[in-house]
Formats: C-alpha cells, sequence, structure tokens
C-alpha cells in the first residue's frame, strides 16, 4: 500500500511540474529550440549498467504539445549506459516531455522530464517546409503534415547505405535529386544481397532468438538517414527482409527470427529513425499469401499498435497479391506491391489487367504502389534480354494509371547492389552482370524518370482515376506489349493515357470535356506538344506526332 501511494503521488507531481512548466517556458527553463516539423533530440543515461540493455528495458518518451496533445514514442539504446529519443514536433510553442521505463526502477531513465521550444518551419527542404508524409485525407494518395500532395517516385537502394562512404551516398542522392526522384527504398540489416552486413563487414546484430545489436552499425546508417532528410527525399527503409529463398535464408531478419524478436528489431530501428520524414517498409521480398499473412499481421500489430508512426506497408514477393490478407490491419496505411522483372505475356498482363488494375476499388480506399517494376539493365525473367528503358517505362506508367495515381519507384541494376560492375549482385547471379553503380545511376530509364514527376506533378495528380471506359477499343486485349492505359478525374476535367507503341487513340467524345487542351508529351525526352483530334461526331481520334511510347494529356480550359 506505501508503494502505491508512493506511485500515485509521483504521478501527480509529474502532472503538476509539467503543467507549471507550460506556464513558465518563455523563461529559464527553456534551454532548446527547433522549427516545426525539425528533428528534436535528447538522451537519457541510466545510473548503473545492464546485463543487456536492448532487451532489459523499453524506454517511451511522452511529449505534451502548446495544445496539450499528446504523442507517445520509443526511445532507443544507443550504447552503454546512454539511450535517445528523436521526435519531430509538428506544434510551434512551449513543448514539455516525460520518460516511462519499463521497468520502473532504472535510475536515470524514468520520470525524466524536460521542456522546449518550436518556432517556425525551415525552408532548407520539402519536408522542412510542409511536414512528413501521411496517407491523405482522400485515401489514395499520399500528402505532407500541411496538405500538400506528395508524389511518390522512389528509387530503389537496397544495398547503397550498407556499402557506401558518406561521400559516395552524398554523390548518389544529389544526382537521384536531379533527376527528381523524392524518396530511396533501403535495407536496414544484413540480408541476401550483404550476408556479411555493411562495407566494415560488420552485421547489424547477430544471433536468433536473443539477438545481440551491434550498435555502431546503426550509428553508420544514422549518418545516410540524415543524408537522405538534408537532400529533401522520403526515406523508405525495409525493416525485415523476408524471403525465405537464396543459398542462405538465415541471414533475412524477416525469414530467420522469431516473431517477438523480429518485431523488437524492428521497434529498435522505427525508434531511430521516426524524428525523420519517413514510410516504414515493415518486410521485404517474402511471401505473405493465405495462411503464411498471420505471421505478418502478428508482427505489424506488435510493432506498430499504440505507438505513433508514419504511414507503414509490406513489399511482397513479384506478382504475389496481398491486398485481402492485409485489408483489416489499421498498421497498413499503404498497398505496396510488386510486378517483377518478367516480360512474357502473363507478366504484362497482370499488371495490366491482373490484381493491380482490377482490386483498387475494392474494399478501403487507400494508396497502391508498385514497389518494384521491372529493373533496368537487369536481365528479365524469360526472355534472358536486359531490360531496357523502353520497357521501364511503359511498367511506370501503367502502374501509375492503372490505380488511382500515388506514385511508383524505379530500379536500376547495378544501384540496387551498390555493385562495381565485375560481377553479378551477390546471390543474384541470374540478374547478370550490371554496370558500376556510379554508371547504372545515369542510364536512360533513370534519367527519363524526371519527365515522370514533371508531368504529373504539373496536374492535379490525386484526382486520377482508371477510366477505361472512355477507349472505343483496347489494343491491349489481342497484344498486352500495346495495352493502353487512361485515367481520369471523376469530374470529367482531366485525363492522362499512356501508350507504349505509336497508335490511334480512340475515345468516346461525350466522355472527354467539350473545351479541352490536348497536349503530346514524349516520356524519352519531356518534350511537349500540341495534340489535334480528329473528330468523328461520337469519337475522337489521336494520332502520337512519332514512334514510340507517348503520353496525352486532356486538360479542360476554363
Amino acid at each position: 500500500m506505501p508503494d502505491a501511494f508512493a506511485c500515485r503521488v509521483r504521478r501527480y507531481l509529474t502532472a503538476f511540474l509539467l503543467s507549471a512548466a507550460v506556464l513558465t517556458l518563455s523563461g529559464c527553463l527553456v534551454t532548446r529550440e527547433v522549427p516545426r516539423w525539425g528533428l528534436f533530440e535528447v538522451s537519457f543515461t541510466a545510473a548503473t549498467e545492464l546485463d543487456d540493455p536492448f532487451h532489459d528495458v523499453d524506454l517511451f518518451v511522452t511529449f505534451t504539445s502548446p495544445s496539450r496533445r499528446t504523442a507517445t514514442v520509443r526511445a532507443f539504446w544507443d550504447g552503454g549506459r546512454r539511450w535517445r529519443v528523436r521526435f519531430s514536433p509538428d506544434e510551434e510553442g512551449a513543448w514539455t516531455y516525460v520518460t516511462r521505463a519499463e521497468p520502473a526502477d532504472v535510475e536515470g531513465l524514468h520520470e525524466q522530464m524536460g521542456t522546449f521550444r518550436v518556432g517556425p518551419p525551415s525552408d532548407h527542404n520539402r519536408f522542412a517546409q510542409h511536414g512528413p508524409v501521411r496517407v491523405a485525407q482522400g485515401k489514395t494518395w499520399l500528402e505532407h503534415a500541411d496538405g500538400t500532395p506528395f508524389f511518390w517516385l522512389a528509387d530503389t537502394a537496397w544495398n547503397g547505405p550498407l556499402k557506401a562512404t558518406d561521400d559516395e551516398w552524398d554523390d548518389y542522392l544529389e544526382i537521384r535529386l536531379r533527376q527528381g526522384f523524392s524518396a530511396v527504398q533501403w535495407v536496414t540489416t544484413q540480408w541476401r544481397a550483404a550476408p556479411d552486413g555493411d562495407r566494415e563487414g560488420v552485421r547489424a546484430y547477430a544471433g536468433s532468438d536473443r539477438i545481440r545489436i551491434d550498435v555502431e552499425f546503426f550509428q553508420r546508417l544514422d549518418r545516410k538517414v540524415e543524408a537522405i532528410e538534408r537532400a529533401g527525399l522520403l526515406n523508405l527503409p525495409v525493416l525485415l527482409w523476408a524471403i525465405g529463398s537464396g543459398s542462405d535464408p538465415s541471414v533475412n531478419p524477416g525469414h530467420a527470427l522469431p516473431e517477438d524478436e523480429a518485431a523488437r528489431l524492428a521497434q529498435y530501428m522505427i525508434a531511430r529513425w521516426q524524428g525523420y520524414p519517413s514510410v516504414w517498409i515493415l518486410a521485404g521480398d517474402g511471401d505473405y499469401r493465405g495462411e503464411k499473412a498471420t505471421r505478418w499481421q502478428r508482427i505489424g500489430r506488435a510493432v506498430f499498435d499504440g505507438i505513433t508512426h508514419a504511414p507503414a506497408l509490406m513489399h511482397p514477393g513479384g506478382m504475389q497479391w496481398v491486398l485481402q490478407e492485409f485489408a483489416d490491419e489499421p498498421w497498413v496505411g499503404i498497398h505496396g506491391y510488386q510486378s517483377g522483372h518478367g516480360d512474357d505475356e502473363a507478366a504484362l498482363r497482370w499488371i495490366t489487367s491482373g490484381p493491380p488494375a482490377r482490386d483498387w476499388s475494392k474494399g478501403a480506399p487507400r494508396p497502391f504502389i508498385n514497389l518494384e517494376p521491372p529493373y533496368e539493365n537487369h536481365l528479365a525473367y524469360q526472355s534472358r534480354r536486359p531490360i531496357t528503358a523502353d520497357a521501364v517505362r511503359r511498367a511506370v506508367y501503367w502502374s501509375l494509371l492503372n490505380a488511382p495515381t500515388a506514385g511508383v519507384s524505379y530500379g536500376g541494376h547495378g544501384v540496387w547492389g551498390w555493385d562495381d560492375g565485375t560481377r553479378p549482385p551477390v546471390d543474384h547471379d541470374r540478374s547478370g552482370v550490371p554496370l558500376p553503380w556510379r554508371e547504372a545511376l545515369r542510364m536512360p530509364g533513370a534519367e527519363q524518370m524526371r519527365h515522370v514527376v514533371d508531368t504529373f506533378t504539373a496536374i492535379e495528380f490525386w484526382r486520377l482515376r482508371p477510366r477505361p471506359e472512355v477507349l472505343l477499343d483496347q489494343p491491349g486485349v489481342a497484344d498486352p506489349a500495346a495495352f493502353v492505359a487512361v485515367s481520369g478525374s471523376v469530374e470529367g476535367d482531366l485525363f492522362v493515357a499512356y501508350t507504349p507503341k505509336s497508335q490511334s487513340l480512340t475515345f468516346h467524345a461525350d466522355a472527354l470535356p467539350r473545351d479541352a487542351a490536348a497536349t503530346w508529351v514524349d516520356p524519352r525526352t519531356g518534350r511537349r506538344s500540341r495534340a489535334t483530334a480528329i473528330d468523328r461526331k461520337t469519337l475522337l481520334r489521336f494520332e502520337p506526332p512519332g514512334d514510340g511510347d507517348w503520353l496525352l494529356v486532356i486538360l479542360a480550359v476554363l
């Protein structure tokens, strides 16, 4: 009874002190100021050494905003007796925080209090100005915290942060930023293509049933995440690579670790990087279909439930559709899929008329994003020929228009493995020998991603929905390589069509806006030219101005 009374008194005293701090923050109690949507970081030191700090203590920090809203996040062990918390405040004014350690008898960690002030946003990148990314109120696209739409164009740099030097990573980010990319997908631990871990030959963790993490490994990764933020790109870490095949599946944490250790490892990484603009890819390349989904449903709930976090998603294996398995999981904010690296008729039909094109309207709306379309210069699964820039563009534009437009990812062979060009990526012999990563960064398809961004951000892309019915004929029925993707606004004032070949596009005239400006966009060069329709009363036919693939943008004139 005395212990319970003492705990109650301590809680009341904590609440009183925090309230008092809010009233006096304009005075000497304020020691730090950070910009709105910036990074607030503070450390705590345990009074004594712990035998296994990664497992023995859970440390939570509750932040209270000037308007009295609260957010509770995890802190993380950062070596020795030190814990840190990283947090991005979303409101200007005086903030307070208080810690809660479990167990509560860890002196120096439990019931630690502090204050800080949040000033106006800075302007050094898109996230500093507009805030982190969330699922938009309209549910089918992403936006910043202030409501500004965010167009997802991610690069697949799986091995980059593990294998690059800090200078190499800065060079990579500079080039991808110039090419229009807005996000970076990467792998966080040892995995199939980096079984030895990072460039120092150090793994993120050792063991299985009760893992031991290497703090310095994660401190090195911190520098790569900080560089992503400085560049104004969205951080997209795959927390638990999960494929069960390859020469040594035991290196993939999502496959080899028991559920409790996998969840704890994921929580740790989220705690390290939650203060930076991020979206969490919980698992990579695993098979989560049917009964196999239950393991990941449990892990996802353990990782995310009850803790403030950014949107989360899964990265499934190629042409594996898991919408139904995760439709009712509240932690899944985005539906990710992988169309993969095939080039036969079945692969083309899967992306144009299969689940990605059929299922977007089923169940609760959410963003649909192809996380891994064909990688440029990767050997295609069926033909065994290098995937061309033409094939990459085709998959990218199909992916953007076969569901409500939210974004798409790109991958370049040589970049994702951070390769030197002398051999295939580790444990990926059938993918072919790539260019060295610096050369691969500038492959034609990568440079042409700039035109993807310019085209879609110049219009209100978030209003687009698939509108195949406006076409008179669909050439993709007979030849999937000729499939024409068409998307348009519900209001009927905006349409975008993509044809992978130079072929006539015939629309029902009554489906298009009466007074409209039509423009051809060359997806290879970005050049634009006026599009004129041949009017057949009930039909409008557009002829592309040249060979190859084309985009047609039709916008009502007010």
